[in-house]
C-alpha cells in the first residue's frame, strides 16, 4: 500500500499556485490604475475648461493620485505582514473601486481632487502588493515571464485608455472615465480569492510611525513646493521655498533612517547590494522622464492642434501598443542576457524616440512622423521599465521580498509624482499667455490660430525634460552585471 501511494503520480498544480494564472489576475487588477491614468492624461484639458481651472491645479488631478500613491506604498510592507498580501489586495481593490465611483460624483475641482487621492491610496497598494503574491508564486527561473505578463495591464491600459477615455469625454461624459473601473473591480474581487496562493505565516512587527510621519509629509510639501513655483512662475519665493526646503528634509531624514534604524518603515540597506541600488535608481531617473511626459502627449494635440479627446487618444496607440509588445519581449530577454548589457540600449532606443518627436513638435507636423516616433518611445519605455524592476527584485530573499518589492514601487511612483508635477510646473510656465491653460479656453478662434506657433514651441521646451533624465538613467544601468 505504502508503495503505490509512493509510485502515485503527483497531482497538477492547482490553479491557485499557478504563476500564470495568479499573473492574469493581477493583470485584471492592474488594468484599472493603467485605464485611469491614461484616461486622466487624455482628460486634462476637458477636466480644466469644465471645472474653470488652471494647469496648476487640474494637474493635481494626477499629481494628487500619485503623491496618495507615494504615501501609501511605503506601508505596504508591514501591513502585508500583518494582514496578509492575499488579503490585503482584496481591500485595495475595494478603496479603488471606491474612490473611482465617488470621483465620478465629484461637483468641484477640489472634491474630484480629493477623491482622487483616495483612489491613489487603495491603487498604491495594488503594485507592490500583486508583485508580492506574484514573488511568492513564481520561481525565480519563470519570474522574468511572470513579470512579462504581469506588464500586459501596461499594454491594455494605455492601449485603450487614451481612446476608451477619449469616446467617453467626448460622448458621454468625463464622470464614465471613473465609472469604468467600478466592474473591473468587481471582477478582480470575484477571481482573485480563488486563484491567489494562501498567504504564508509572516513574522509580525510593529509599524514604524517615525517613518511614517516622515515620508508622507514630506512627499506632500516637496510637491506642493513644485506645483507652487508654477503658479509664482518660478522658485524664488517664500511660499515655494518653505515647503520644498521643509519636505526634502524630512524625505532625508527618513532615508536616514531607512538605513540605519533597527527596524525602519522600508529596510533601505537592501539598496546597498549593487545590482539593487543601481536598478532602483535607474528606475527612478527613467520613470521621472517617461511618465512625467505622459501628460504632454494628449495635450499638444489638444491643445496645439486642435484635436479633440477621442483622436488625441487614438493618435496615441502607436506609444501603447509599442511599449505593450516590447515589454512581452522584454520580459523574456532578461532571463537570457545581463542588465548591464541590455538595459543602456533599451534607454537608447526610448531617447532616440523623444529626441525625434521633440524635433517634430509644430502645428502642422506629420501625424505619421509623429507616430513614428512615439513607436521608439514606447518600445524604451516597455523594454526599460518590468526589466529593471526585474533586476532589482530577482535577488531578493523570501524575507526581504515584501519590503524590496514596496521600496522599489515606491521609488517609480514618487519619480512618477515628480516628474508629473514638474513638467506640469514648467509648461505652464512657458505657456505664451497670462492666465495658461484655462485662458486659452477663451480664445475665439482667430486669436488662437495665431497663438499657436508659440504654443507649439512651449511644447518643444517641455519635451526636453524626458531625455534628460533618461540620458541620466544610462549611468546607473552602466553599473549592472554585465556577465
Amino acid at each position: 500500500m505504502r508503495d503505490s501511494v509512493s509510485a502515485a503520480p503527483a497531482r497538477p498544480e492547482p490553479a491557485a499556485r499557478n504563476p500564470m494564472t495568479v499573473a492574469l489576475v493581477l493583470v485584471a487588477g492592474s488594468i484599472m490604475a493603467t485605464l485611469d491614468q491614461t484616461i486622466v492624461n487624455v482628460a486634462i484639458n476637458r477636466l480644466s475648461a469644465e471645472f474653470t481651472a488652471p494647469l496648476a491645479t487640474i494637474q493635481w488631478v494626477s499629481t494628487g493620485y500619485a503623491l496618495a500613491v507615494a504615501a501609501v506604498v511605503p506601508v505596504a510592507a508591514w501591513a502585508m505582514g500583518r494582514f496578509g498580501a492575499k488579503n490585503l489586495y482584496l481591500v485595495a481593490v475595494t478603496i479603488f473601486a471606491v474612490g473611482s465611483l465617488l470621483a465620478g460624483m465629484a461637483w468641484n475641482i477640489e472634491s474630484l481632487i480629493a477623491f482622487r487621492v483616495l483612489q491613489g491610496l487603495g491603487g498604491g497598494l495594488l503594485m507592490p502588493v500583486g508583485m508580492t503574491v506574484l514573488l511568492r508564486a513564481a520561481s525565480p527561473e519563470r519570474l522574468g515571464r511572470a513579470m512579462s505578463t504581469m506588464g500586459l495591464a501596461i499594454l491594455v491600459g494605455p492601449l485603450a485608455g487614451p481612446v476608451l477615455g477619449g469616446y467617453l469625454i467626448d460622448e458621454m461624459s468625463w464622470r464614465w472615465m471613473f465609472y469604468v473601473n467600478v466592474p473591473v473591480a468587481a471582477a478582480v474581487l470575484f477571481l482573485a480569492p480563488r486563484v491567489f496562493p494562501a498567504d504564508e505565516p509572516q513574522p509580525r512587527r510593529r509599524i514604524d510611525t517615525i517613518g511614517v510621519a516622515l515620508m508622507s509629509p514630506g512627499l506632500a510639501l516637496l510637491i506642493y513646493g513644485i506645483t507652487t513655483a508654477g503658479e509664482y512662475g518660478g522658485f524664488p519665493f517664500v511660499q515655494v521655498v518653505v515647503p520644498l526646503v521643509a519636505g526634502g528634509a524630512l524625505v532625508a531624514v527618513f532615508v536616514h533612517r531607512g538605513f540605519t534604524a533597527p527596524e525602519p518603515l522600508l529596510d533601505l540597506r537592501i539598496l546597498r547590494r549593487r545590482e539593487v541600488g543601481a536598478a532602483a535608481t535607474l528606475l527612478g531617473l527613467f520613470a521621472a522622464g517617461y511618465f512625467g511626459a505622459m501628460l504632454l502627449q494628449p495635450l499638444y494635440f489638444q491643445v496645439v492642434r486642435g484635436e479633440s479627446a477621442l483622436v488625441a487618444g487614438a493618435l496615441g496607440i502607436p506609444f501603447a501598443l509599442a511599449s505593450g509588445i516590447t515589454m512581452q519581449v522584454a520580459g523574456r530577454l532578461i532571463d537570457r542576457f545581463p542588465p548591464g548589457r541590455y538595459l543602456p540600449l533599451s534607454i537608447a532606443v526610448g531617447i532616440a524616440g523623444f529626441l525625434l518627436f521633440r524635433a517634430q513638435l509644430d502645428t502642422d507636423s506629420s501625424y505619421w512622423g509623429l507616430c513614428a516616433a512615439m513607436l521608439l518611445m514606447g518600445a524604451g519605455g516597455g523594454g526599460t521599465m518590468m526589466p529593471a524592476i526585474t533586476t532589482a527584485t530577482r535577488a531578493l530573499t523570501p524575507e526581504q521580498q515584501a519590503g524590496g518589492s514596496t521600496t522599489v514601487n515606491l521609488i517609480n511612483t514618487t519619480a512618477m509624482a515628480i516628474g508629473t508635477a514638474v513638467v506640469a510646473v514648467v509648461l505652464s510656465t512657458l505657456l505664451p499667455i497670462a492666465g495658461g491653460l484655462q485662458a486659452l479656453h477663451g480664445l475665439d478662434p482667430a486669436a488662437y490660430a495665431a497663438l499657436a506657433p508659440a504654443l507649439a514651441e512651449a511644447f518643444r521646451g517641455v519635451y526636453l525634460i524626458a531625455p534628460v533624465l533618461m540620458a541620466l538613467a544610462v549611468i546607473p544601468a552602466l553599473f549592472l552585471p554585465r556577465r
